[in-house]
């Protein structure tokens, strides 16, 4: 549906810079820390194995959730929680079309084909902001990075970034949406609402970050 096509826009092209610099900082922070943990103790050429893994399996998912919680949940909240108090939902219902159908649906839909997208985007531009990083810090070359990246690699590793992903992406617009439905009491019953909605997103994605490890990494 239109509506659908819409939410990828919004959620996944307009999400671009911000995915962009969060997953650029996210490669060259992890560069630096293990290049300074790293200093004299074992082969440079580790470094590499470390960025990767690390963004790939941790930062680029979870940061990239975290910011289309404030990007994507916050608005889809404040959104459906303004149709629902200017009662734009019970027209819906006065009209016989179902809004969950009409309003949740492509978006929870919307978030299950964007957010590994996105996450796939920051893992790439984490990897590469790192070997930038780990060859201005370190003196480490790109050959040797990249050699230390594909040493442990294993495509498993891929895969538990983007189901990380996936299930991510329906959290995001699942909770939004509840939570826009049931708001109540006016203009700051939405304001209201979408801060509560941004505390248990952000929640449910640490909590659910913390299950991925013994699921499917032991």
């Amino acid at each position: 549906s239109r509506e659908f096509f819409r939410q990828i826009y919004v959620m996944g092209v307009e999400s671009l810079p911000i995915v962009f610099v969060t997953g650029a900082l996210a490669g060259i922070v992890t560069s630096q820390q293990g290049g300074y943990q790293m200093t004299g103790a074992i082969p440079q050429y580790i470094l590499g194995s470390l960025v990767a893994q690390t963004v790939v399996l941790e930062m680029g998912p979870v940061l990239t959730a975290i910011v289309l919680v404030g990007r994507v949940g916050a608005r889809i909240t404040a959104e459906l929680g303004t149709m629902k108090v200017s009662e734009q939902i019970d027209a819906y219902h006065s009209l016989g079309r179902d809004p969950v159908v009409l309003l949740g649906t492509p978006r929870v839909l919307a978030g299950i084909v964007v957010m590994p997208i996105l996450v796939g985007f920051a893992n790439l531009i984490g990897i590469l902001a790192g070997m930038v990083a780990a060859r201005l810090d370190s003196g480490l070359g790109f050959e040797s990075f990249l050699y230390g990246a594909n040493l442990f690699w294993h495509s498993w590793d891929l895969f538990y970034s983007f189901t990380k992903a996936v299930v991510f992406g329906v959290s995001i617009p699942l909770i939004s949406v509840h939570m826009g439905f049931r708001t109540q009491g006016g203009a700051e019953g939405v304001g209201r609402t979408t801060t509560d909605a941004v505390m248990f997103m952000t929640l449910t994605i640490l909590i659910l970050d913390a299950m991925f490890p013994p699921l499917l990494l032991n």
